[in-house]
């Protein structure tokens, strides 16, 4: 003998709902994941000594939009942290400047670096189409001067 009712309803389809109870929760796992793991790069401390300036004035540009490039004392130039022999900065700096027009371009030269060297890189950064370039000075020094 078959039972007919057996009292379990068999459900019909599928549920057209998708559950949003533990969508926040997800979310907020997501957020926790992604700040926990990444990484924020820190630019290298370079020991140079800061050339001065008659008047300074502040880059304000996104992080983002600027090229460093660092003259070292003994002639070393660095892109970025990266060393980067003198023959090939016009190779480095052209696609990073055709990618990026509104790159500026910061020269951070040791005091004591010729100034054929600087002029040479500034001629360089010229041929690779770099349109703006600026000087970096010592400009802590001359706030707190300033202030006193």
């Amino acid at each position: 003998m078959a039972i007919k009712d057996s009292g379990f309803k068999k459900k019909s389809g599928s549920d057209s709902e998708i559950p949003t109870s533990s969508l926040a929760d997800i979310a907020f796992l997501l957020l926790i994941f992604f700040m926990v793991t990444t990484v924020f790069r820190k630019e290298k401390k370079r020991t140079i000594e800061w050339t001065d300036a008659e008047a300074t004035e502040k880059i304000d540009e996104k992080r983002k939009n600027i090229l460093h490039i660092w003259i070292e004392r003994n002639g070393t130039v660095y892109i970025n942290d990266a060393v980067t022999p003198f023959e090939d900065i016009s190779e480095v700096v052209r696609p990073i400047y055709a990618e990026n027009r509104e790159l500026v371009i910061a020269l951070r030269g040791d005091r004591e670096v010729p100034y054929h060297q600087i002029n040479t890189i500034t001629e360089v950064l010229q041929e690779a189409g770099a349109v703006r370039v600026t000087f970096a000075t010592r400009l802590e020094q001359r706030a707190t001067r300033a202030r006193r």
